[in-house]
């Protein structure tokens, strides 16, 4: 109130140059009679107005311009009120005021951020408190509004010391006080330079190369690093710095997702009651969160993990309250529960995600994993045989191709049931089958993360080992996809492009983590864990590829076997399997004669060296002596 007396006297001495001697009586008279009115009239307009609400603390050019405008009516309702009472004023004089004005209400707010950001800096020194350096990536939209909410509160969330931007028009130029100093190529040069902290990378819009680009160079600054998720929070208005979060490895995959739209291919589920095993799994559950939404008749999960299943159940209800949604606990192993299952809920689509898939622990017990996954999948299969359902999709692995390890050779085996229940019934039955998922249970990137956040080491099993990966919705994408495509008895694949060394994952996670590989987090080699290769296939030299209207999906034609024979040695390694045979190994390279494991020659040798001494104690011709090895074999269960 009172800048609006100062700035009235302000102006009208700036109308004759500042000479008191020059200003006219009449006028200075008028300033001093109408002043305490004048005060009271810009308050008014100025309340009216919401200056006095606004939090000038964050405040930014929306704000300036409401300034403005208060300011401007102001100025207009002086003129006006000035010519009510019949008075005169210079034309010159209303132009004066509303400059000054403006300038000082602006200024006077302004200097609320001032005066914070130099209480700050004085309570970080008192306090030797230093925020963070952030160089922030993009100059979009994305980076601007990242970039005004740091200044808002640097104390909280950095100090923004510069830009980095790819466009040749904006290097140069200049964001909030906040310099565009270079594009990709400088990264590593400005980093040491300007000593940078963190690196906030704040372009959604980019493709997944560029990303990987502009990743691998921060990498090698050993700055920490966070990024903005996608385009979709720019179109949703939810740009924040809550939204940054820390570099994902999925991020350094550079390629494309697949990408599938599920409203097309959908319609095989609208109205049909589905059924997903192992539905509180990591691919399960995201199964369940895609059908939900695309209007099934009925969703039931079935699972043996109750944890599990209750929280996918809570999600579900959360999101989709009217969803006919049936939770049931219980084993695909035990064939009275799977018979009440189907009997009373006659689901139309099943998705087979329930078995057992951790290598090391299935190498120790290897019967298990039969049950689970081999007979677990064979019941399955025959109660949706029996009680008619339309399709049955089997989520399957790469590891079931040349399988070294039980869990890959059990998965083969539910392949072959997958193939031998589509010959021998009305039922689709398929198989998908793709490699490593990221962020999976069991997936070795949270490993690596809680080996880094414990100071290390990170454990790696071999320095050459090589995987595909994949994210967790690619892979269901696919599986949803096998179901539209299915025919019966095919093997779906997925082109994953390139396989991804292990070694250089851990290296990348160590450095985004602000890290330095072998300096600060440590990398040890513990060799080879049982039944583990040094890289996965996705197809075995028998399988031909067929194309598929999507691109990265190709079908791989089934192998030709004696299905009436396979289901009769099925139905023996099942015997075996919960007689608790010590020699299960060796019945399933029986069935799978790619299946090479660590111990086979040995099995091999005490099988022929069993037959050898019965043909030391009775002269045996060589038919006789080939009977006898069969039923040595057959003793070591063997069959």
């Amino acid at each position: 109130m009172v800048m609006v007396w100062i700035c009235a006297c302000l102006a009208l001495g700036l109308r004759f140059d500042l000479s008191l001697s020059s200003v006219p009586i009449e006028y200075a008279r008028e300033v001093w009679k109408y002043g305490l009115l004048q005060m009271a009239v810009v308050s008014l307009i100025f309340y009216v107005g919401h200056l006095y609400a606004i939090m000038w603390g964050v405040s930014g050019i929306r704000e300036m311009m409401q300034v403005l405008l208060a300011c401007l009516v102001a100025a207009l309702a002086q003129s006006v009120g000035i010519l009510l009472f019949d008075a005169r004023m210079p034309r010159s004089y209303y132009v004066l005021w509303f400059v000054l004005m403006s300038g000082a209400a602006m200024s006077g707010r302004v200097s609320f951020q001032v005066l914070q950001k130099i209480t700050d800096r004085i309570n970080r020194f008192l306090e030797k408190s230093i925020p963070p350096r952030v160089m922030i990536i993009g100059a979009g939209k994305a980076g601007t509004l990242i970039l005004r909410e740091m200044k808002a509160s640097e104390k909280v969330h950095g100090y923004p010391v510069c830009l980095i931007d790819d466009d040749k028009d904006k290097q140069g130029r200049v964001i909030d006080g906040v310099s565009i100093v270079g594009d990709r190529k400088d990264i590593a040069r400005i980093v040491r330079e300007k000593e940078i902290d963190e690196i906030y990378v704040a372009i959604p819009t980019a493709s997944p190369e560029d990303i990987k680009d502009i990743l691998k160079i921060c990498q090698g600054t050993g700055c920490q690093v966070k990024i903005l998720p996608g385009v979709y929070q720019i179109m949703n208005g939810e740009v924040t710095i809550s939204r940054l979060r820390k570099v994902e490895i999925e991020d350094l995959l550079g390629r494309e997702p697949v990408n599938v739209n599920l409203d097309e291919i959908m319609g095989y589920v609208k109205g049909k009651v589905v059924l997903v095993t192992g539905g509180g799994g990591s691919i399960g559950s995201e199964l369940c969160r895609q059908l939900a939404g695309h209007k099934v008749k009925q969703l039931i999960i079935f699972d043996i993990y109750e944890n599990n299943a209750y929280e996918i159940q809570q999600e579900l209800k959360r999101k989709y309250p009217h969803l006919d949604l049936v939770v049931l606990i219980g084993s695909v192993r035990n064939t009275n529960r799977l018979d009440y299952l189907f009997r009373t809920y006659r689901p139309d689509i099943v998705y087979h995600a329930a078995a057992h898939k951790h290598v090391p622990l299935m190498e120790d017990s290897p019967n298990e994993a039969i049950k689970n996954n081999v007979l677990g999948t064979y019941k399955t299969a025959r109660a949706a045989i029996k009680y008619k359902a339309k399709r049955f999709i089997l989520i399957s692995t790469d590891k079931a191709v040349n399988p070294t390890n039980i869990m890959g050779a059990s998965k083969r085996l539910c392949e072959m049931v997958v193939q031998m229940s589509n010959q021998k019934s009305s039922t689709e039955f398929v198989a998908v089958r793709f490699g490593n998922v990221l962020g999976s249970n069991g997936s070795v990137i949270p490993l690596f993360k809680q080996q880094i956040e414990s100071g290390g080491p990170v454990t790696v099993t071999h320095k050459d080992i090589i995987r595909y990966f994949m994210t967790i919705p690619e892979a269901v994408s696919l599986v949803i996809q096998a179901g539209a495509y299915a025919k019966g008895g095919e093997i779906f694949v997925l082109n994953m492009g390139n396989p991804v060394r292990i070694l250089d994952m851990a290296e990348n996670l160590i450095r985004l983590s602000g890290y330095e590989p072998y300096k600060d987090i440590d990398i040890c080699f513990t060799g080879l864990r049982p039944g583990e290769k040094l890289y996965e296939e996705l197809l075995m030299d028998e399988e031909g590829l067929q194309k598929t209207v999507n691109d990265r999906i190709f079908i791989g034609k089934p192998i030709e076997m004696d299905y009436d024979r396979f289901e009769r040695a099925l139905n023996r390694l099942g015997e075996a399997a919960l007689s608790e045979t010590a020699n299960v190994r060796w019945i399933v390279h029986e069935l799978v004669p790619e299946y090479h494991y660590k111990n086979m020659d040995s099995d091999i040798a005490a099988a022929e060296a069993a037959a050898s001494r019965d043909s030391a104690v009775t002269p045996l011709n060589p038919e006789r002596f080939a009977v006898h090895k069969k039923i040595a074999m057959y003793n070591l269960g063997v069959k």
